[in-house]
């Protein structure tokens, strides 16, 4: 089955001192999702966005907000996100006990589920949540900062495409970490359909968002 490939530029990466306006322009850019990448200080060394920025912030686009939650311990925050404008919800396994249980609460709340494999995340933890999760996000870095170089890992990313093909349901496969236009090749060919792209999308300015992001398509 052949999946258009979807854009999710991370804001991580954008001018935070008119974070609106930043994403009103990677929107009108061609952006499928946009991509808002919490973190915590504790569970990754780096502190970012809450509740109030993102419900701040979600007038300024009507695109997917796609939330990778960076924290931990994560269940007592997942309402304040769905409160606040996420539609899609992701977690580590890593940052609770019972992420089956953290899966079903996200999707009772009407958001749309994801699960967050770091590098050294064997695919493994999918084995019984795969008919839970809408999204599974491969990092090709270590979270915790935008910039980082891509770490090669087309093998796990191939393996977590067959899982989600062998289900027949319709699970996005993003990625995330050191994508450029030409790592982006390399995701897609291994079965990426949703890429994030932090430095590559915003490094030249709102005046190149349209072109940074139809390079990535490739």
């Amino acid at each position: 089955m052949t999946r258009p490939v979807r854009i999710a530029p991370s804001i991580l990466s954008s001018d935070f001192s008119k974070l609106g306006e930043e994403i009103s322009a990677i929107d009108a850019a061609g952006a499928d999702y946009i991509h808002i990448d919490v973190m915590d200080g504790h569970f990754v060394p780096n502190l970012t966005f809450g509740p109030p920025v993102i419900k701040c912030v979600r007038g300024a686009s009507k695109k997917p907000f796609d939330v990778h939650l960076m924290i931990s311990p994560v269940d007592p925050f997942i309402q304040a996100f769905a409160d606040a404008g996420a539609d899609i919800i992701t977690i580590h396994p890593e940052a609770g006990p019972h992420w089956h249980r953290t899966l079903q609460a996200i999707r009772s709340m009407g958001k749309k589920a994801g699960l967050a494999i770091n590098p050294a995340t064997p695919t493994e933890v999918l084995d019984h949540v795969m008919d839970l999760v809408d999204l599974i996000l491969v990092m090709t870095v270590n979270p915790g900062f935008g910039g980082q170089a891509y770490i090669p890992l087309a093998d796990k990313i191939a393996d977590v495409r067959a899982r989600i093909d062998a289900t027949g349901r319709d699970i996005d496969l993003e990625v995330d970490g050191g994508i450029t236009p030409e790592t982006a090749k390399e995701v897609i060919k291994a079965g990426a359909n949703v890429l994030v792209a932090g430095t590559s999308v915003f490094k030249n300015g709102p005046s190149a968002y349209a072109s940074s992001i139809k390079a990535l398509r490739g």
